[in-house]
């Protein structure tokens, strides 16, 4: 049996958290991986997404330049070279930031191996033939996707976005079946590659979660550069012929189909929870399957903590990192320290961008929090008109009385980068007053925070430019 301090079962971005936060501390790690380290962000996810979403991107704008007298031309593409010029960074990143990290903390073991927990007080883990203890243990072993049941799927060669980011062809026709984040990104990337794509989503809109505003918002959008989407679709099978896909349902009670070369499924990702013996030491799990954790990130079981998506709560990367540190000081008593979430800032990178925090005014309403909100379309922002582009708009939502930010949503091509104002104005209470009477630099798309803010006492469209409080 083999000691340490603590054991850490996972090798991403929550994993990696703990160990380092424990390894500073000169507490002795086990990181127990089985698969490739790093986890889904750097490998199967984030990272890979987004620089073929920009290469895309990049392709689209060449072919639709708003600015009179350029002529752009866009040559054919050579997708296998977009595609190795991906994965060149993400073996670069995942060297650089997981392979070097291991390797500048002695403190940290990594066994590669699958472990299985055989005991809670002191806890004791198997990999293979070897057995480790430590007082306490942090599991960090992510989240996989979860496929529907719907008749027919399971016998087809359906991709998830791993196949997505990973694709050695281009599908003339992509049929995405779910319309949140995940599924609109990589809809809109194949689609800007040269892709016919079609979003089929079971609610009633896309991006369901998000306000109703910025569902209306995006569809626009979306549909206007050419990509169908289909909502309140209910999906009843899917046959494959060995060439083509058929997909069919019903829609407001009427059957429909739609063909393709191939199926993205994009319905979200589930808890990697079972098949380590957590069960068998007392850990309980959520209803949707997440390992049950309190705001320390502790466990139902007092020696094992949780962390990033395995616990089904806000499965966002740099919660998972936040998390992961924050279960490693608590398990190992460097202080005390606690999940909050209530400025979490929520990002999808579709173009334009749509990105959120706090309260829309419905959830306000549930909470029985008087609100009032205002949001501003993005032709009232000189940065946006600059661009030539004026999709989408900034919304605020504002307590009545006190007039304190409370929520923030925005579409907008740069949306994630401006809504770091929203989450520290949500974070610290800033108030109206506090935006329209802080400095914004001219002709910037953040600018137009304090925009939206003036529009609650003041008609924006009277003002002259970089016009003050």
């Amino acid at each position: 049996m083999k000691q340490a301090d603590l054991i850490v079962l996972g090798g991403g971005s929550a994993a990696f958290a703990a160990a380092i936060k424990a390894a500073e501390a000169d507490r002795r790690v086990v990181l127990i991986e089985s698969g490739v380290i790093g986890g889904t962000c750097v490998n199967v996810g984030c990272v890979p997404s987004k620089t073929l979403i920009a290469a895309a991107n990049l392709r689209w704008r060449a072919l639709h330049a708003p600015f009179a007298g350029l002529h752009l031309r866009s040559e054919e593409i050579d997708w296998r070279r977009i595609f190795d010029q991906k994965q060149e960074l993400v073996d670069t990143l995942r060297e650089e930031k997981y392979l070097r990290v291991l390797e500048a903390y002695p403190q940290i073991q990594w066994v590669r191996g699958e472990g299985f927990v055989e005991a809670a007080d002191p806890v004791q883990v198997r990999v293979g033939a070897e057995r480790f203890q430590a007082p306490r243990l942090i599991v960090a072993t992510g989240a996989r996707p979860w496929i529907p049941p719907i008749a027919g799927l399971a016998d087809t060669p359906f991709w998830t976005s791993t196949e997505a980011l990973a694709a050695e062809r281009r599908p003339e026709r992509l049929l995405v079946i779910g319309a949140s984040a995940v599924g609109l990104e990589l809809g809109q990337l194949y689609h800007r590659l040269g892709s016919e794509v079609t979003v089929l989503e079971a609610v009633d809109r896309i991006l369901p979660t998000e306000d109703p505003e910025v569902s209306a918002a995006l569809t626009e959008s979306l549909t206007d550069e050419g990509m169908a989407i289909f909502a309140a679709v209910q999906l009843e099978r899917v046959r494959y012929d060995g060439q083509r896909f058929t997909v069919e349902g019903r829609r407001h009670g009427s059957p429909f189909s739609w063909s393709g070369d191939q199926v993205l499924v994009a319905t979200g990702r589930r808890p990697h929870a079972t098949g380590f013996g957590l069960e068998h030491v007392g850990v309980q799990l959520t209803p949707r399957g997440g390992i049950a954790v309190d705001d320390r990130m502790q466990t139902s079981v007092p020696t094992i903590y949780a962390a990033g998506d395995v616990t089904g709560e806000a499965q966002f990367v740099y919660v998972a990192a936040e998390a992961g540190g924050i279960a490693a000081t608590n398990a190992l008593e460097l202080g005390e320290r606690r999940l909050d979430l209530r400025a979490l800032p929520r990002v999808t990178f579709t173009d334009p961008q749509v990105a959120s925090v706090g309260y829309t005014d419905e959830a306000a309403e549930a909470a029985g929090i008087p609100c009032t909100c205002s949001a501003l379309p993005l032709a009232y922002v000189p940065r946006a008109l600059a661009n030539r582009d004026t999709r989408g708009f900034i919304k605020l939502v504002v307590e009545q009385g006190t007039e304190q930010v409370i929520g923030m949503q925005a579409v907008a091509p740069e949306a994630g980068e401006i809504i770091q104002v929203g989450v520290f104005a949500v974070r610290f209470g800033m108030t109206l007053e506090d935006l329209t009477t802080t400095l914004f630099p001219y002709l910037t798309m953040v600018e137009g925070v304090k925009l939206a803010a003036l529009t609650f006492h003041k008609d924006v469209s009277k003002l002259s430019c970089c016009a003050g409080s």
